[in-house]
């Protein structure tokens, strides 16, 4: 089932349109924001090189669809095989591509450490576990290690 991204400029009950850069800051856009940091402004990956990449993958996504998700103007979620072929379009993990899609168009909230390998889980988990004190003792060697570091 797809769920529509919120618009502005189709929910409101006024009919003034809100200017394009508007409309992106008051959307979630956490995936549309992925597609054009890797674009800068034209000055990074082109959205051709983008669906290239896609393609490349095995994955058919086009130069339009990146173009349109960039500006925040694809109304319903991707397929979980076009966030596959973004993944690889943008050069990022799939776990990343699926948690902004799921933010812009299913309101989600983190909750988790996603993004972060097993071992970095394991350790957060234990220290959670600690009472303050332990984990206060525990902040201060790390923090002690990272001095050392810097200072040889």
């Amino acid at each position: 089932m797809e769920a529509p991204a919120p618009n502005p400029t189709r929910d409101s009950t006024s009919h003034e349109q809100l200017p394009d850069n508007l409309v992106r800051d008051v959307d979630r856009d956490d995936l549309s924001r992925l597609v054009r940091e890797v674009n800068d402004d034209g000055h990074g990956v082109s959205f051709q090189k983008m669906a290239a990449r896609s393609e490349a993958g095995g994955y058919s996504v086009s130069k339009a669809f990146f173009q349109r998700m960039a500006t925040n103007g694809v109304p319903t979620a991707p397929t979980a095989e076009r966030l596959r072929g973004m993944a690889l379009a943008l050069n990022r993990p799939l776990g990343v591509i699926k948690r902004a899609a799921a933010i812009q168009y299913l309101d989600y909230q983190a909750t988790e450490l996603a993004g972060y390998d097993e071992d970095i889980r394991v350790i957060v988990a234990h220290l959670a576990g600690m009472e303050k004190r332990e984990r206060r003792r525990w902040q201060a060697m790390i923090e002690a290690d990272e001095r050392a570091k810097r200072d040889e």
